[in-house]
C-alpha cells in the first residue's frame, strides 16, 4: 500500500510525527524545539499569548531549532454566550469558585474587558513573525488570513472532529488537516456542530475523510507509540499527532505530580470528557475539580469564562504539586505510555518506523 508522505515533504520532516500543541502554559520552547530537532514537527500552543508574547516565543523557538515548527491558535476565541455574559452570571461563577480560591489562598479575579486574547490580533503577530506553520482549532480563519499565510510561506494546518469539518477545511484550501478522534486527550475542537455530537473515533474519521478530500491528513487521538502511528498511516493519514505521549515528557510544562498520574496505569485507565476545565469539551483524568463542578447544582460557564476562573487554580496547584484542583489532560491510550523524554520517545518511534531521528 503506497505511503502518503505529503506532510513530511511539505514541512521537510524526517519523521511523520507531529507534537500536539498544549495550551494553558503547558507548551515550552524546549519541548517544541526538541521535537523539531529530532525530525518531527514541534508545536507550541499560543492561544493564551499576547501578540508580543507570540513574537517572543517564535523568536525563542527559532533560536533553538532551524527545523520547521508550528504555532497554534484558537480561531473562535469566545463562545457566543461569553460575549453577552451578564455581571450577575459572572458573580454566580465567582461564587462557585470562591471556596477553591480561599483554600489555595488566592483572590478571585476581577472581570476583564475580554476573557481571552483576540484571534485577529494574534494572527497579525503570526503573519509578522512568519513561523514555518500555523495550526489552528475551533474554526477556519478567513480567506484573507489563509491567503496571507500562503504568500508568506506559512503552512496552514486545521483541525476536524467530523467529516463535514474536514471537507470545509479542504474546501478552504489549508495545507493539512488534523483528523482528531474522541480518544484524544485535551479539547475536542469542533466548530460545525456541538462537540458532543462530533465524537468519531480516530480510525473512522481518518478513513472516511481520506476517501472524500484531497488535503493530507494528520491522525490524532489514541496514538502514543509507533504501532499507532503505523496504523494511522495504513488508514490513510500522512502523519500522526501525539499529544499525551509528549505531555508526559520532562520537556513539557506540566507538573511532576501530573506526570506521575500519566504513568499510573490505574489512574489513567478511565478518562472522561468534561467541560469543567475551560467551558469547552475536553478529555482528562477525573479528579475533585471535575467531580464537584459537574454536580447537578453547579453551572459550567461558557468558554473562556470557565477557563478564566480555572487558570489561577491550575497555576497554584502546579506550584503546590497538587492534582485535585487542576486540569489533567490525558488520552485513552495513556496506559501504554513508556517514555519520559523526547529523545527516547522519538528514538522509539523512528526505530519502529524505519526512519532516522538524528538531529537536523
Amino acid at each position: 500500500m503506497p505511503t502518503d508522505d505529503r506532510i513530511a515533504s511539505l514541512l521537510q520532516l524526517k519523521q511523520p510525527i507531529v507534537q500536539g500543541p498544549f495550551g494553558g502554559g503547558i507548551s515550552t520552547v524546549n519541548l517544541t524545539a526538541s521535537v523539531s530537532n529530532l525530525g518531527g514537527l514541534g508545536s507550541f500552543g499560543a492561544h493564551i499569548l499576547t501578540p508580543s508574547e507570540i513574537a517572543e516565543t517564535s523568536k525563542a523557538i527559532s533560536a533553538s531549532t532551524t527545523a520547521a515548527f508550528a504555532l497554534n491558535l484558537w480561531v473562535e476565541d469566545h463562545d457566543p454566550e461569553a460575549l453577552t455574559l451578564s455581571d450577575d452570571a459572572y458573580e454566580a461563577s465567582a461564587a462557585q469558585f470562591r471556596p477553591y480560591y480561599d483554600e489555595l489562598g488566592l483572590e478571585l479575579p476581577k472581570r476583564p474587558t475580554r476573557f481571552h486574547e483576540s484571534f485577529e490580533d494574534q494572527v497579525e503577530a503570526i503573519l509578522e513573525v512568519r513561523p514555518p506553520a500555523l495550526s489552528f482549532v475551533f474554526g477556519i480563519p478567513s480567506t484573507k488570513v489563509l491567503t496571507a499565510c500562503k504568500q508568506r510561506g506559512i503552512a496552514t494546518i486545521g483541525a476536524a472532529t467530523n467529516v463535514a469539518e474536514a471537507q470545509a477545511l479542504d474546501h478552504a484550501g489549508v495545507d493539512a488537516i488534523v483528523a482528531t478522534g474522541f480518544e484524544a486527550g485535551g479539547h475536542r475542537p469542533s466548530f460545525l456542530k456541538r462537540a458532543e455530537s462530533s465524537l468519531m473515533s480516530t480510525s473512522s474519521l481518518v478513513q472516511t475523510a481520506a476517501a472524500r478530500i484531497d488535503t493530507p491528513l494528520i491522525a490524532a487521538g489514541g496514538i502514543v507509540d509507533a504501532i499507532g502511528v503505523a496504523a494511522s498511516r495504513v488508514l490513510g493519514a500522512s502523519a500522526a499527532q501525539l499529544g499525551t505521549a509528549f505531555l508526559a515528557c520532562d520537556e513539557s510544562g506540566t507538573s511532576d505530580a501530573n506526570r506521575k498520574i500519566l504513568f499510573d496505569r490505574d489512574a489513567v485507565a478511565e478518562t472522561t470528557l468534561t467541560r469543567t476545565y475551560t467551558g469547552r469539551l475536553a478529555r482528562g483524568v477525573r479528579n475533585r475539580l471535575i467531580e464537584e463542578l459537574e454536580r447537578p447544582d453547579r453551572q459550567i460557564a461558557p468558554f473562556p469564562v470557565q477557563a478564566w476562573f480555572v487558570a489561577p487554580l491550575k497555576k497554584a496547584s502546579t506550584e503546590a504539586n497538587r492534582t485535585d484542583l487542576t486540569s489533567l489532560y490525558a488520552g485513552q491510550s495513556a496506559p501504554n505510555l513508556k517514555h519520559r523524554n523526547v529523545a527516547t520517545l522519538m528514538d522509539a518511534l523512528s526505530s519502529s518506523l524505519g526512519t532516522n531521528s538524528a538531529a537536523v
